[in-house]
């Protein structure tokens, strides 16, 4: 009982202090969610449940509306003693992001629910640790290195054959002639990101839609091969209890810890036989490559080859490239995904940007792709960057950010009864930043923001981008594979509308609403059930 008593004047002397220190810079009172549940954390079990019913972005929004109306933008969500804040307003966004960010941090919880998979990379370090892996791992990531499209169409090569063993289309001239049977694209797209992602990295890929294609790895004595069938396992199930943990903040301790601690194992033990053929390889680990895999050395970029010329840590080669995998990998997968997944059903729009493609690039050829050159792909296809974008839009890959207020700070706006004043952000507050829920303001995005709907990016000269449309984070912890991740799905794009002309729904029930399985990156929970028509060759084909 004295312990509470003590622990409510100490918080009665804080709020004290705190609105001293508001007026004192001239701020307003930001308005509050109203309590739900013991001590708040009916909003916390709620927004659990959502997550795990596959609606936790749409839940965040829509109870956003309804509590706080749709003109506020930025308020204080009271849980137990958590001083957290929401704010999907984008000069706030752009405060806590890029011009005030030396007063923020990703928060202390996070780093500790992804580092026990991760390690402490680029991603998931705060301070002084994250300013070094960024300058690691930044000049990997130029324009030169990463326009490899000759990678990218080996690993399409190998989608389109996964398709045709699998899901053949059928011959002859009845109504189902070209088409494909019913399955879903979005596994063979995670299958496809993950094997152009770890050649990038470790040299070699997985090979996880062809397994047969795998190479015969050398023996590295004390160590036992990778597990290359079931790495991309390991991470989604790893990926889902992060997620968890993440929700849980400082109460993680709750939840049991032997499945995720084997996920994050399995993971450990892969990239650790990687890096150590690296470092017992040295400057030879090319030539190493070239003999196995019967493709020239020379000038071919190799993440973790170029990340030892700059430390020979094994844990942080390790780290930085786990780093970079997950984010390589499932993003992408998850952008193309949803893409192929309106086209489904958007027939005009998928027509329309058809057009576009074969008209720039020129219809499939048997004999492999011709003119589709890095800088044409990225320069000269407006429609389909307009569909990435509105897909992007719709679906936000990363539907939630946050940061913790590093010292004392202010936000631009929302205080007041006009919602036009500066908010006063004590040390120690965390903010969130809920993009699907920014991403579907009527006031920013017009009346038509529920419509999928690529147009609004070219017409009236295009749209520019604003701290409203974050898909890759904003400010200095921007995404540094950003440019790859767009140029790496537009070309995948244009590959499977060269040879498919036609992409139907099959999805059950047709209108059924979008559902996200949210495991740090958001994918369709239903997968992208649909069917795909072959095209006519050039040669008269099919």
């Amino acid at each position: 009982m004295f312990w509470l008593r003590s622990r409510r004047v100490v918080t009665i002397a804080l709020a004290h202090a705190i609105e001293r220190e508001a007026a004192r810079r001239g701020c307003a009172p930001l308005p509050v969610l109203r309590r739900k549940g013991f001590l708040g954390f009916g909003w916390f079990v709620e927004s659990i449940r959502a997550t795990k019913d596959d609606w936790g972005p749409q839940y965040v929004a829509q109870t956003t509306d309804a509590e706080m109306g749709k003109d506020v933008h930025t308020f204080y969500v009271p849980i137990f003693d958590f001083e957290v804040m929401m704010t999907r307003d984008p000069a706030n966004v752009q405060a806590v992001l890029a011009t005030e960010s030396q007063d923020w941090d990703i928060g202390e919880y996070r780093t500790a629910s992804w580092a026990p998979m991760f390690g402490d990379g680029v991603f998931t370090a705060r301070g002084e640790h994250w300013k070094h892996s960024r300058a690691l791992v930044r000049p990997q990531f130029s324009m030169d290195q990463i326009n490899d499209l000759d990678l990218i169409e080996r690993h399409v090569q190998e989608l389109f054959a996964a398709i045709d063993r699998r899901y053949s289309p059928c011959a002859g001239a009845g109504l189902d002639a070209g088409w494909t049977p019913k399955f879903d694209l979005l596994p063979l797209f995670y299958n496809l990101t993950l094997d152009i992602t770890t050649e990038l990295i470790y040299g070699y890929s997985v090979h996880s839609q062809n397994p047969s294609q795998r190479l015969e790895l050398p023996v590295i004595p004390g160590y036992d091969a990778p597990d290359r069938e079931n790495i991309g396992m390991h991470m989604d199930g790893g990926k889902l209890w992060i997620e968890t943990r993440g929700a849980f903040g400082r109460f993680r301790w709750l939840l049991p810890t032997r499945k995720f601690y084997a996920h994050c194992a399995a993971i450990h033990k892969y990239a650790d036989w990687f890096v150590q053929l690296r470092l017992s390889r040295g400057d030879k680990y090319l030539d190493g490559l070239q003999s196995e895999a019967g493709q020239p050395s020379k000038d071919r970029f190799v993440l973790l080859h170029e990340l030892a010329k700059a430390t020979k840590d094994p844990v942080e080669l390790r780290s930085q490239t786990l780093n970079i995998l997950t984010a390589g990998r499932d993003t992408t997968a998850s952008l193309l995904g949803w893409v192929f997944y309106f086209l489904a059903r958007h027939p005009g729009v998928l027509a329309k940007l058809r057009n576009e493609v074969v008209q720039q690039f020129g219809p499939f050829r048997q004999s492999g792709p011709t003119g589709i050159e890095f800088r044409v792909l990225r320069d000269s296809v407006p429609y389909l960057y307009a569909v990435i974008n509105e897909a992007l839009r719709m679906a936000p890959v990363v539907p939630l950010n946050e940061r913790v207020a590093l010292r004392d700070t202010v936000l631009p706006r929302g205080g007041g009864p006009n919602r036009d004043k500066p908010v006063f952000v004590p040390k120690g507050t965390q903010v969130l930043i809920p993009t699907f829920a920014m991403l579907r303001r009527e006031d920013l995005w017009g009346p038509d923001v529920e419509q999928f709907r690529p147009e609004r990016w070219v017409e009236d000269g295009g749209r520019k981008f604003g701290f409203e449309f974050i898909p890759f984070g904003g400010g200095a912890r921007q995404c540094l594979g950003q440019h790859f991740a767009r140029i790496k799905a537009a070309y995948v794009i244009v590959r499977l509308l060269q040879r498919y002309d036609r992409v139907e729904n099959l999805e059950w029930p047709k209108d059924a609403p979008m559902k996200f399985h949210h495991t740090i990156e958001n994918r369709s929970a239903t997968g992208v059930q649909i069917r795909l028509h072959e095209a006519s060759f050039p040669d008269g084909s099919v």
